[in-house]
């Protein structure tokens, strides 16, 4: 399905990260700095709204950097605040401190799947960021995402995945990359998964029918748009079809289903995994 990422991660004692007011103030008094400037999305953002900025150094040539001393005082305060930590790799980052520890800065239409969601949803709101925002590590990033990939990431399939073998913070659903999504076993082939597409869509362009309502507010159970829930329930028919022909009557059904071809797919890890320790127990008695 692609490779999942964090998204970026500057570790800069927020010296880089501002949000509307602070943003507002920075410019009054450093115009020039606004191309510097770049939307700045975490789970927060995503789902409930609301705006934060952050500079983005990485390709600014030093001879504009040099004719801004605002922002000059930020990477100073970066380096200062990276040399000053008890980590050592974080020591190492202040010799580049116009670079963030994490760099993503997609340059075209990126996936993001929030790292935590709220129990009470049915399904995590996976969606679609475009550039110029950059995603923060509180979100994860697919790049090259296509609709059957959001299909089946916003399926009751997967959601039934992640309720059962993910994480938890307190009670809210902690999306993985290694525990969930490089587990999810995806459909058997001849499976179509262009089937999907046109119900994706279709998930889509109910969220846009009420682009004044956040994700949060979208997907509240007691308050999500009928045309929406319609719009997941058959692309939820769809992607059971492309598991099992007769799909799924209940959510155990799903888990069951999806169990023996994780089984068949963590068989030859576990083998690979029995031998490597068989090998170092022969080695520990031989000495």
């Amino acid at each position: 399905m692609g490779r999942l990422i964090i998204g970026s991660k500057p570790i800069d004692g927020r010296n880089y990260i501002f949000d509307s007011a602070e943003r507002s103030a920075f410019l009054n008094a450093e115009p020039e700095a606004a191309p510097l400037l770049r939307p700045y999305i975490g789970a927060r953002e995503y789902l409930h709204g609301g705006e934060r900025w952050i500079l983005a150094l990485h390709d600014a040539p030093p001879q504009v950097l040099a004719r801004l001393p605002r922002v000059r005082e930020r990477i100073a305060a970066v380096r200062a605040y990276r040399a000053a930590s008890k980590s050592a790799p974080t020591r190492k980052l202040a010799a580049t401190p116009t670079l963030y520890h994490v760099n993503v800065l997609p340059a075209a239409p990126f996936l993001v799947v929030p790292k935590v969601s709220s129990e009470r949803r049915e399904y995590v709101p996976v969606g679609w960021l475009e550039p110029p925002t950059i995603p923060s590590d509180l979100v994860f990033v697919l790049r090259d995402a296509t609709l059957p990939i959001f299909a089946l990431l916003t399926s009751s399939m997967h959601m039934a995945w992640l309720r059962h073998i993910g994480g938890r913070l307190k009670s809210d659903y902690r999306y993985s990359i290694g525990l969930v999504y490089n587990t999810f076993p995806i459909p058997p082939e001849p499976a179509d998964l262009s089937s999907v597409e046109p119900l994706a869509q279709s998930v889509l362009d109910a969220r846009t029918a009420h682009s004044g309502a956040t994700l949060a507010e979208l997907y509240d159970p007691d308050l999500m748009p009928p045309n929406l829930r319609r719009a997941h329930q058959a692309l939820d028919r769809g992607v059971d079809h492309l598991y099992r022909r007769s799909g799924f009557s209940v959510e155990s059904a799903r888990v069951e289903f999806l169990f023996k071809p994780y089984e068949r797919m963590s068989a030859p890890l576990t083998a690979s995994a029995k031998t490597k320790k068989n090998r170092r127990t022969t080695r520990k008695s031989r000495r």
